[in-house]
């Protein structure tokens, strides 16, 4: 009798979970297979040619780097040419990439970054020097992001785990942002930083007494990917402040009660109470952070469109522009895959360096 019913059970439960199942296999699992078989294609959006097998050539157009070695061109008697600034003069990268048997594998490369060794210049050359500029924005965008938002979440956390007349307010106020699209968010700090008349400037100028000069600041190369790596912070640290609250309130108030008998400081009472008991919540946040950082694409869209000059390019919106924006599906999804095997290999050092240890 009890084994009938529990067999009514799981039939129950499998049915109820079915339909979230079929959700997901429709719209995460097919489409990702599907991606996977396009990369090895030359598939576009409309295009009057047959779609036809190209291996990994997809791979290789995004990921083929290079280095070159130049050294300075000399004159007659082995001086070193100088220009009329002092600087040393080097041959074209196009005499060695163009029509040259030597460097054949570096034809169709184009420079991504050099730097001086000596007298001589090394350059790194990329068949697709956009892509690898993405590539650096999103991990340099991760990088930044996800501790400091962890930081800044567990800050405000430990703040409003506070039993305090008014405490739901500031919970309230911190999480806003949190409920309002991301377009929305994005399209008002558009405004925020402005190079004309934006809000930022106007304060920073009112603060310096004139003397702050107005920064466009998502008009600047330097300062653009910075300005959309706060705004990230600011909009979702609600979120993860949430998260961090919930794991703060499973520690056990009779530990810190002992604590407080031991006469421990509250940095002390942080390292050895607070923090371990935190330690599953830890994971969980740098995960979900990390995973949204990766993602990162309406931003870029709304408030700079990947400019200027390629600063603000990311993986995602990489993937977006090409397989929409250039009808060039097989290039999507050959990122698209790329960026899951960049997130899968990053997710799991994130498992094994905070893995249980005995």
């Amino acid at each position: 009798m009890s084994r009938s019913r529990l067999t009514q059970s799981n039939r129950a439960g499998w049915a109820m979970a079915l339909p979230g199942f079929g959700l997901i296999a429709v719209f995460i699992i097919l489409p990702f297979f599907l991606a996977f078989g396009l990369s090895f294609t030359n598939q576009r959006l409309i295009s009057p040619n047959p779609t036809e097998w190209v291996g990994f050539d997809n791979y290789r157009q995004l990921m083929g780097l290079g280095v070159l070695t130049l050294e300075p061109e000399r004159d007659e008697a082995g001086a070193v040419i100088r220009d009329e600034d002092g600087a040393i003069e080097y041959p074209r990268l196009r005499g060695f990439t163009r029509g040259n048997p030597d460097y054949a594998h570096l034809d169709g490369m184009r420079e991504w970054l050099s730097w001086g060794w000596g007298e001589d210049r090394v350059v790194v050359l990329a068949r697709d020097v956009v892509f690898m500029t993405a590539i650096v924005n999103t991990l340099t965008f991760v990088l930044v992001v996800a501790p400091v938002q962890a930081a800044i979440a567990l800050g405000l956390a430990l703040l409003i785990n506070q039993r305090l007349r008014g405490i739901n307010v500031f919970r309230t106020i911190y999480f806003m942002p949190v409920v309002v699209s991301i377009v929305v968010v994005s399209l008002l700090w558009r405004f925020i930083y402005d190079g004309n008349d934006g809000l930022l400037n106007n304060i920073l100028s009112a603060l310096s007494f004139g003397v702050f000069e107005p920064v466009d600041w998502l008009g600047n190369p330097g300062t653009a990917l910075p300005a959309i790596m706060a705004m990230s912070i600011w909009q979702a640290v609600g979120f993860h402040m949430v998260i961090w609250l919930a794991g703060l309130q499973t520690i056990s108030p009779t530990l810190y009660e002992a604590a407080e008998i031991e006469g421990s400081s509250r940095w002390q009472t942080f390292r050895y109470v607070t923090w371990p008991g935190l330690r599953n919540t830890a994971v969980l946040i740098l995960i979900v952070i990390t995973m949204q950082a990766f993602a990162l694409f309406a931003q870029i869209d709304v408030m700079t469109g990947g400019g200027p000059l390629d600063s603000t390019q990311t993986i995602v919106f990489q993937a977006v522009e090409r397989g929409y924006g250039k009808q060039d599906i097989s290039g999507g999804s050959t990122i698209s895959v790329l960026l899951f095997l960049l997130v899968l290999t990053i997710s799991l050092i994130q498992r094994y360096l905070t893995r249980e240890r005995s």
